[in-house]
């Protein structure tokens, strides 16, 4: 069947209930027959639309089908552009890891809670660091006093399986970096400057 919607709506000869609600354009609601609301769709050179479909007796309006479902879609993406998505980040550690490698991932995470994400920190164990984790526990101590002037701890240190992990949220109203001074632009040399 030629342009039949794909998202469910019933229109035109596709409404079998009888009698419907029609929604005219003032606003006025009227319980009448389908076929008679049909008649008056196609005397309109517009299409009988099923608004809403579980109401006694379904709602239906006289409208053009095809701007109707573009303004559904417009509202679906409004809708969809005002969700704030928090992206968690994962940030992986061992006991063992190293003082230049710790550096660099407390770095990393102060970055994504400065742009608003939240942050994992998994410290790893395997095979006989699982006796000593308390060296783990200590680097996860130390990373929370680090990670402090960033973020908001949510859930402090805690150990599953071979995991001890903690979640970091962001400073609350601490969006976006926008208080950094702009990098300094480099001058370009002459030919011949060294």
């Amino acid at each position: 069947m030629p342009n039949r919607p794909s998202d469910g709506t019933r229109i035109n000869e596709d409404i079998h209930i009888s009698p419907i609600r029609l929604v005219k354009e003032d606003g006025e609601a009227i319980i009448i027959e389908t076929s008679k609301a049909l008649q008056m769709a196609k005397d309109a050179g517009l299409d009988l639309v099923e608004v809403s479909p579980n109401a006694k007796p379904p709602v239906c309006r006289i409208i053009n089908y095809g701007k109707y479902k573009f303004e559904q879609l417009k509202k679906a993406k409004a809708a969809k552009a005002k969700q704030h998505v928090v992206k968690l980040k994962e940030i992986k550690m061992h006991p063992k890891t190293a003082e230049n490698d710790y550096q660099y991932r407390i770095k990393q995470a102060g970055e994504f809670l400065q742009d608003g994400m939240k942050v994992k920190l998994i410290m790893q164990f395997r095979g006989r660091e699982m006796a000593h984790m308390d060296y783990g526990k200590r680097l996860m101590e130390r990373a929370k006093e680090d990670l402090a002037p960033f973020d908001d701890l949510e859930m402090d240190s805690r150990v599953e399986g071979n995991t001890m992990l903690s979640i970091y949220g962001p400073k609350r109203g601490a969006g976006k970096k926008q208080d950094q001074a702009p990098k300094p632009v480099t001058e370009p040399k002459a030919a011949g400057e060294a």
